[in-house]
């Protein structure tokens, strides 16, 4: 599959996961249920960086459609590129083992990265958010980013990126493998 069509591929499945969860706001304008952050892990380890890169923009483009840009954006933006970027890391760079989720140490590993990702995504967004707006609820703030970058991968990203190797044959990439093939 081709760059381009791969790249509307995934924006075009980031927005049909995020739009509709986006009206069940915790903090309105802020946070909000968030099944979308699934795909990070998913993007990271099947789509390489430009997976990254989706869900910073997918994220930045939402706020700017349901009117929740705000100045914190910016932290939003560099915290769901940096997040699905650790998987990246893990699975691609660091990891000894090529990524399968068929061991239960491999999908301890898995939960692993996706708590360490879902606290590094916390401790980048909170601090911007209430630095720049006091108002907001800081612990309520920081809570619904862990738990959402944290049971969303856990409970639907792992039951997706298995489907997605075992059944439909999707291969990760590899330690200098070209994404784009």
């Amino acid at each position: 599959m081709n760059r381009i069509r791969k790249t509307v591929l995934l924006f075009f499945v980031y927005f049909l996961i995020a739009v509709p969860f986006k009206v069940m706001e915790i903090i309105p304008g802020f946070t909000d249920i968030r099944p979308v952050t699934m795909l990070g892990p998913i993007y990271a380890v099947f789509f390489g960086i430009p997976g990254c890169i989706i869900m910073a923009v997918g994220n930045l483009v939402m706020d700017i459609i349901s009117n929740s840009l705000r100045w914190s954006s910016i932290a939003g933006f560099v915290a769901n590129f940096a997040g699905p970027f650790l998987f990246y890391l893990f699975w691609i760079c660091l990891s000894k083992m090529p990524f399968s989720l068929k061991t239960g140490s491999s999908i301890l590993k898995h939960i692993g990265v996706i708590i360490l990702s879902a606290v590094l995504e916390t401790v980048i967004i909170t601090p911007a958010v209430v630095l720049i707006y006091p108002v907001v609820d800081a612990r309520l703030f920081a809570l619904s980013v862990l738990l959402n970058d944290t049971l969303f991968p856990v409970v639907f990203g792992i039951p997706a990126m298995i489907l997605l190797q075992e059944e439909l044959g999707f291969d990760p990439i590899r330690r200098f493998h070209n994404a784009d093939s």
